[in-house]
């Protein structure tokens, strides 16, 4: 049986030193082919450009995460420039997206400003044909969406979604993908949510190094948590371990062209 996996959405440079190469030196032990790194900042991209280029499975993304701060108009200009300089080389435009959770702690929060930031990021994966990795959850997700069929965006990755049937029912329709972290093994709404995405839209992700719960609690969050999540997957819609590794790994594969 193959177990082979791609992480679809990992922070590498936000891991300590140690951390990252315990990581990468137990990769090829863990069947992990690649890692979608993506970005924070500015200075997250660039270290990830960096990261990347020292080891071949490491797949980078550029962008700006959008639960902080907006970005100075000097940081955007240079994460767009970076973009431009790279664009061959990258694997995606992200983290990108729109900042629902910090919202919730600040609700005067200009929106529209976030809006005019995104949709920067979702003109560069227009111009370059490149899969844009979304942070968009809940009632985000319909506005993203419409953003993105504005722009003929075709393959776009909402990571960690969570939102109500009818906005994942939109996301399908248009074809977009789904990632989802080591949760999917003990939280119901992952789990309901697996059930209704094809697998041809269905990638596993650890958002490292966000930590989790349950028999991942207190420990590293590592690429190798995502065996679990397949197994899971493959109880959930009800066919083996064998096809739910096969069909998730080659549909990551497809989308990122990795």
């Amino acid at each position: 049986m193959s177990r082979r996996v791609i992480d679809a959405h990992i922070h590498l440079d936000m891991y300590e030193e140690e951390e990252r190469l315990q990581i990468l030196g137990e990769l090829d032990v863990n069947d992990i082919t690649a890692i979608v790194a993506v970005s924070n900042d500015f200075a997250s991209s660039v270290k990830q450009i960096e990261l990347s280029k020292m080891d071949r499975r490491i797949k980078p993304a550029i962008g700006y995460h959008p639960e902080q701060a907006l970005p100075s108009e000097m940081e955007l200009l240079a994460i767009l420039q970076l973009i431009d300089e790279h664009a061959n080389y990258l694997t995606a435009i992200g983290e990108v997206g729109l900042p629902y959770y910090l919202r919730q702690q600040q609700s005067d929060l200009d929106l529209t400003l976030y809006k005019y930031v995104l949709e920067c990021f979702v003109r560069k994966a227009a111009e370059y044909n490149l899969p844009i990795a979304l942070h968009a959850v809940y009632e985000d997700a319909a506005i993203v969406c419409e953003m993105l069929e504005r722009y003929s965006i075709s393959k776009a990755q909402f990571h960690w979604f969570k939102g109500d049937d009818i906005i994942l029912e939109q996301i399908i329709s248009n074809g977009y993908m789904i990632s989802v972290t080591p949760e999917v093994t003990y939280r119901e709404k992952i789990q309901h949510l697996v059930k209704q995405v094809p697998f041809t839209q269905l990638m596993v992700e650890t958002d490292g190094p966000w930590p989790f719960e349950y028999s991942f609690k207190d420990k590293l969050t590592h690429p190798s948590m995502m065996h679990e999540s397949i197994h899971s997957i493959a109880k959930i819609k009800g066919v083996t371990v064998d096809e739910a590794y096969r069909e998730i790994y080659k549909t990551t594969q497809r989308f990122f062209r990795i």
